[in-house]
């Protein structure tokens, strides 16, 4: 989803013969998943790692084009701001041990990578926002010098009209606007791409949306954007604004935000998603693949050009790839703190999936999709100590609890989960007690940052020179992998 283009203009025939291609690749798509067989194979497990550059003083830095040459990886992709890199991890067999292989690699990756940035004076930090930034931080200046990003930026430009507004409530509320979208940029994530059988992906795709909120409450590690306390994952507003082309008028019909939880539960399968995002939302970026000219190509390009302009929490991804198969991106958990920490999530996430997903078709009716929605927004605000709503055992009703609670509860899910896939009980109990102790410390990663800025206890905001010093502790605590859990302050 991240391949170049070759131009930054485009026609009105352009936009036509774009939006042909695209529903002759739902077509194609009805088709394959029509094929007895398609999409059969080994669960695998993936994820891509987005990346912050620093300087000795925790200041952006301007090196992810030299540092992605020094690497010369195939991996290492270059991110919309110049201070930003992703690593696309390699996809694993959930059959061969994937939690610790995931580790293992964001380990040895990051080591590489850590040693390239200290020659140029340099360090490299996975966080989900950097506290370090500033307003000068953005626009045209600091944005990596591609054609897709460039085309990407004029079309929402163009669409929006007007600067983009960030209105985003907390501690210390935060109220500006932008001329572009480079502010998206500063949100880093860790996307968790799942690969699960055509037969099973609504209910394990409905199961992942209903208890996304869970996982991302014990996962927060974004509080903080220009020294304003804000959300326990400031990410999830920031990144929906710093897009969001839609104006606001109150008389007139809007297309969905291009950055939202999604439209409902998937009722059959995972064609319903492809056309949600194909009738619901204008191309932005319509180039057409040359070999799509073949009807018999399964590349499907157009659709997927398509789908990386559509930025739900939880994705739809079709690869063809080995025979073409279908994979559950999501994309709600944040860089950081420390690779354990960062894969605990992915287990815990995939676990309470699993195991929700056999008893799915009785317990999802008590949970309708816009309380779902809510859970998600609550639990990116207050993170640990949001109030959600979720159904209660044996019950057909649902009630208000506290995450933490709930997050308790469902660690035993998770394990069943784990099990049903044949996750080894040691690997399990090297995660689950990960996200165990995070919960019996109440020590997140957003809540590390904030205590260490003196937050919420202070009312004033923490000047640059307090974010610098948390963040080299931050930074250095993060290396050593150790949980942030065990972290003191």
């Amino acid at each position: 989803m991240g391949t170049d283009i070759h131009t930054v203009q485009f026609s009105t025939a352009d936009y036509q013969r774009f939006s042909q291609r695209l529903e002759a690749n739902l077509q194609r798509l009805e088709a394959l998943l029509g094929v007895p067989g398609f999409g059969e194979g080994p669960a695998s497990l993936g994820a891509e790692l987005e990346l912050y550059v620093v300087d000795g003083a925790g200041r952006p830095a301007h090196l992810n084009e030299e540092l992605q040459a020094a690497a010369g990886d195939e991996q290492l992709t270059l991110e919309l701001n110049r201070y930003n890199l992703e690593y696309n991890l390699s996809p694993v067999a959930v059959a061969d041990s994937p939690f610790l292989s995931l580790e293992e690699e964001i380990c040895r990756k990051l080591g590489t990578l850590r040693q390239l940035a200290a020659q140029r004076a340099a360090q490299v930090v996975p966080i989900g926002i950097l506290p370090t930034l500033q307003r000068d931080d953005f626009g045209p200046a600091c944005m990596t010098p591609k054609r897709r990003f460039a085309a990407l930026v004029e079309q929402l430009i163009a669409r929006r009209g007007r600067r983009f507004t960030i209105n985003i409530n907390g501690q210390h509320p935060l109220q500006l606007d932008m001329d572009d979208i480079t502010l998206e940029g500063a949100n880093t994530s860790f996307q968790v791409h799942y690969r699960v059988a055509p037969e099973r992906f609504a209910d394990v795709f409905n199961a992942i949306q209903a208890v996304t909120p869970l996982a991302l409450a014990v996962a927060g590690n974004s509080p903080t954007l220009f020294g304003h306390s804000l959300w326990q994952e400031t990410r999830i507003p920031l990144f929906k604004q710093s897009i969001d082309t839609r104006l606001p008028d109150r008389y007139a019909w809007k297309e969905p935000a291009r950055v939202n939880f999604g439209q409902g539960w998937v009722r059959r399968d995972a064609l319903e998603l492809f056309a949600e995002a194909v009738r619901l939302y204008q191309p932005l970026l319509p180039v057409c693949a040359e070999e799509a000219d073949d009807p018999a190509s399964q590349e499907l390009r157009e659709l997927q050009l398509h789908q990386s302009t559509v930025w739900l929490w939880n994705r739809a991804v079709y690869d063809a790839a080995a025979g073409g198969h279908l994979r559950i991106e999501m994309r709600t958990l944040p860089a950081g703190p420390t690779a354990a920490d960062m894969v605990a999530n992915a287990a815990f996430l995939i676990g309470m999936a699993e195991g929700l997903q056999p008893g799915l078709q009785r317990w999802l009716p008590a949970l309708p999709f816009s309380i779902a929605e809510h859970n998600f927004y609550r639990a990116a605000q207050e993170g640990l100590a949001a109030r959600l709503v979720w159904p209660r055992p044996q019950q057909t009703v649902c009630e208000e609890q506290s995450a933490a609670s709930l997050v308790a509860d469902m660690l035993p899910v998770a394990r069943r989960g784990l099990d049903a896939i044949g996750i080894a009980g040691t690997e399990s109990d090297r995660y689950l007690g990960i996200i165990e102790r995070r919960l019996a410390t109440g020590q997140t990663g957003a809540r590390w940052q904030l205590a260490h800025l003196g937050q919420p206890e202070s009312r004033t905001r923490p000047d640059l020179t307090q974010l610098s010093v948390m963040l080299e502790a931050y930074r250095l605590r993060s290396e050593t992998n150790e949980p942030v859990a065990e972290w003191p302050q």
